[in-house]
């Protein structure tokens, strides 16, 4: 195991895609993609059901092949490879833990599938090191004093910790996680979502994530490959994915969005953005008039006597730090989504308002 500290993201790639496609009969799956993963890096795949991010993490494992492209792990192409022989190891959406078996049993089990590579020059019995290295991860993930205990008397999250040591402690070089936190309640997910980050900055192995959670993926990646219909929408860090989505798609499911079809035109040295044939407002964009999409965060907009957008309040949710209201504009467009942070309560349904527009924050696509 690394030692303890911060992850070091390092530019070795260890997973690489090359044009990948995957064909089942006249279905394409996934669609010539195209992405690395670092050593010490955590990658998430997020996207909808459907969208062909399980398939890649099957392609990467070796439990599914190609039918284009390759898949390298180490440099090395995986073509022929099976997946018992990859530098991988997986974590399930569903554990699949022995029930017959103890904590210890179930972490050591790839041990004795696998064996204990490196350890011939090694002095003590293959047991000894064994034990030793079992102990080792199940302190890692906080349960030291469960070895003896079975599953069945362990909570969720517990059982999810053991199916974590379990595939970590044959030390691969990259970990696949296929929606391994999914059959949590919220407040376990979130609390295993922290555990998860500790261990990653733990061993500082590199983690392959795959989920349809905008929220996971954005609480634990240091980047992210948004997907969606078999290709890759986008790869960026948290914050470049939040911030400078570079598709509507991206925008509407990452987090809340207000899209809006909007004509761009040059006004006094700037570029303004005309959304439902009232006055615009103006836009960080470049280049010649067009038709084309906006995207305005609801925390992006500010409410105050005159702004760009007016209308009419029909919904308000009060949620302690911040309200939230759904705004009827007086232009021909869908409702808009404004959070408002603080205390500004005083506007209630059936409201007049003005929405002013944060400077900077819309993206023009």
């Amino acid at each position: 195991m690394a030692s303890q500290g911060k992850t070091a993201t390092s530019d070795e790639t260890l997973v690489e895609l090359d044009d990948v496609r995957k064909e089942f009969g006249d279905l394409v799956a996934v669609e010539g993609i195209d992405f690395t993963v670092r050593q010490g890096e955590f990658f998430t795949l997020v996207g909808p059901s459907g969208c062909g991010k399980t398939t890649t993490l099957r392609m990467i494992s070796g439990f599914e092949h190609p039918t284009d492209g390759e898949v390298r792990i180490g440099g090395q192409s995986m073509a022929s490879v099976p997946p018992e022989a990859r530098d991988t190891n997986l974590v399930f959406q569903h554990l699949s833990l022995f029930p017959h078996l103890t904590v210890a049993e179930n972490t050591g089990y790839g041990l004795k599938k696998k064996g204990l590579p490196g350890t011939h020059d090694d002095d003590r019995s293959e047991e000894k090191i064994r034990e030793e290295r079992i102990s080792e991860y199940l302190d890692l993930v906080d349960l030291s004093g469960f070895e003896d205990r079975n599953p069945t008397e362990l909570s969720g999250g517990q059982q999810q910790r053991v199916a974590l040591a379990r595939a970590l402690v044959n030390e691969p070089a990259v970990l696949l996680l296929d929606e391994p936190l999914s059959s949590l309640d919220r407040k376990l997910r979130k609390l295993m979502q922290v555990e998860l980050r500790k261990i990653h900055e733990k061993t500082q192995g590199a983690f392959f994530y795959v989920t349809h959670d905008q929220e996971v993926a954005m609480t634990l990646s240091d980047r992210i490959a948004v997907m969606n219909e078999g290709h890759i929408e986008q790869i960026g860090s948290p914050e470049e994915i939040y911030r400078e989505p570079a598709t509507p798609f991206v925008a509407n499911f990452i987090g809340d969005t207000n899209l809006f079809d909007a004509e761009i035109r040059e006004q006094d040295g700037a570029m303004v953005a005309e959304v439902g044939g009232e006055e615009g407002f103006t836009v960080p964009a470049s280049g010649s008039a067009r038709e084309t999409t906006v995207s305005i965060r609801p925390e992006d907009f500010e409410i105050g006597e005159s702004g760009a957008i007016s209308g009419t309040v029909r919904e308000r949710y009060f949620q302690g730090d911040q309200t939230n209201y759904v705004v009827e504009p007086d232009a021909a467009i869908d409702e808009i989504q404004a959070v408002i942070q603080g205390r500004q309560t005083d506007i209630s349904v059936g409201d007049r308002t003005a929405l002013e527009i944060v400077e900077g924050a819309p993206v023009v696509f």
